[in-house]
């Protein structure tokens, strides 16, 4: 009786001495569930959305009357209009070029193919620890028709192969399977096939997956790459359009076109709106970006200024689109950047944001312009360089191969044509040959470092 107290006493320090313990414990776990979450925070989600065939002269925030486009402008205004933006002159070239970070002449095969052993961004941000997504317009796998150029046939990347966890594509199979890309859609879910989805428009599946994606994943870094179907041809009626209320939804007709550009704005306003309403904006980078300059049978007025397109030229008309970055709380609001952009670029920024290594090794060409997007000077590009050459491939054989680089200003094709773009859009007075000395011998010796 004499020892109870004490014995009590010992079994209390006991349990006290337990309760600190464990209570100590709980206190390093929960710090290390903090610390697991700061980290997850520390990793901004991605989206970056492509459009397809749109030349900068398209947006009202660069200039363009013809169209009106007030979200894309909003993003514009609350982050960064980069003037100088550039890509390849048709599409395959700049996809293949933003996936991997790598200049076509190292990866192409055909056009509409991406070689199944190149490391595309969606493989580099899933082990950088994203949860992944790619939704809308695949394209990369089996392009040709059955009767041209056969050995083409069933090669390429497809989607399982891509790195990404999740996809919702239209044609992602062979060329003459790939149905309708907008009124009454074929979409490719996660394998499961979807035909003739009567009364739907595909761009809006498209965007519907990636918001849906989105949600799900909200509690974890995610990359949502998203490359539109609008505004490629063919020309047809959104569910905007006067013709779609009218039950024509696959009446094709340039006089489409202005409905297309702005039902495309409008889905990008619908991606980012939520964002919004999850409330993911300030810890999500938004790129909008395209793959090629307008097609050549639209003509937009870029203030008074018509604006013929020029998809497939090496024009400004083909090379120069818009490009946009919002970032809230990050992205200087309303700023306009000059600085040189190309689509190797893409892969390079969003590994440095994500805080990813990119393998040792292995060859990368894109310059990463994230310091820029953080409101510093960063290291500008001084030029750009096009390996063009879209062949092989169906309706490809009237394109050759073209090699050119440019400043800002000046533009140097291998066959030592050199021209003043900036005082000479459509490039139709060359210099002398003796002119543009320390250009001429910059972009010379680009072009002589990247031969094939």
């Amino acid at each position: 009786s004499t020892l109870f107290p004490y014995t009590t006493l010992f079994r209390s320090a006991g349990c006290l001495a337990a309760s600190i313990t464990g209570m100590t414990t709980r206190r390093t776990f929960l710090g290390a569930l903090g610390s697991a979450a700061a980290a997850a925070a520390a990793k901004p989600n991605i989206v970056l959305i492509m459009a397809d065939d749109l030349g900068y002269e398209c947006l009202s925030s660069y200039g363009s009357t013809s169209y009106r486009t007030p979200h894309l402008d909003r993003l514009a205004g609350s982050g960064i209009r980069f003037t100088h933006a550039y890509a390849q002159p048709l599409c395959t070239p700049t996809r293949t070029q933003l996936m991997t970070g790598r200049y076509t002449y190292r990866n192409w095969q055909a056009f509409g193919v991406l070689d199944p052993k190149e490391t595309t961004f969606g493989h580099h941000l899933s082990r950088a620890g994203y949860r992944t997504c790619i939704t809308g317009k695949w394209q990369l796998y089996s392009y040709n028709p059955p009767d041209f150029e056969p050995e083409w046939r069933g090669k390429g990347m497809t989607p399982q192969q891509s790195g990404f966890h999740e996809y919702c594509l239209w044609h992602d199979r062979h060329t003459e399977e790939k149905g309708s890309r907008y009124g009454d859609p074929t979409v490719n879910i996660n394998g499961e096939l979807r035909r003739n989805l009567t009364g739907q428009y595909g761009e809006d599946i498209f965007a519907d997956y990636a918001m849906k994606f989105i949600e799900r994943n909200r509690e974890r870094p995610f990359f949502v790459y998203y490359p539109m179907a609008l505004t490629h041809g063919p020309f047809m009626p959104t569910p905007r359009s006067k013709a779609w209320a009218a039950g024509q939804r696959l009446k094709a007709g340039t006089e489409n076109f202005k409905d297309m550009v702005e039902y495309m704005d409008e889905l990008v306003g619908r991606v980012v709106g939520h964002l919004d309403r999850l409330r993911l904006r300030e810890n999500t980078l938004v790129l909008f970006y395209s793959d090629n300059g307008t097609d050549r049978n639209i003509t937009s007025m870029l203030g008074n200024r018509a604006v013929k397109g020029g998809k497939g030229y090496t024009t400004d008309a083909g090379t120069r689109v818009p490009m946009i970055a919002n970032w809230m709380g990050v992205t200087p609001r309303g700023k306009v950047l000059e600085d040189l952009i190309d689509s190797t670029d893409f892969l390079p920024t969003i590994a440095e944001a994500a805080g990813y290594q990119l393998p040792r090794g292995q060859v990368f060409d894109g310059q990463s312009f994230l310091p820029q997007l953080k409101g510093q000077r960063g290291r500008p590009r001084e030029w750009i360089f096009w390996h063009y050459d879209p062949r092989p491939g169906h309706d490809k054989e009237p394109y050759t191969l073209v090699r050119f680089a440019r400043t800002r200003r000046y533009k140097l094709y291998e066959d030592g044509r050199l021209f003043d773009v900036e005082n000479d859009v459509l490039e139709q007075h060359p210099l002398p040959a003796a002119a543009g000395g320390e250009t001429r011998r910059l972009l010379g010796g680009v072009l002589e470092r990247h031969k094939p």
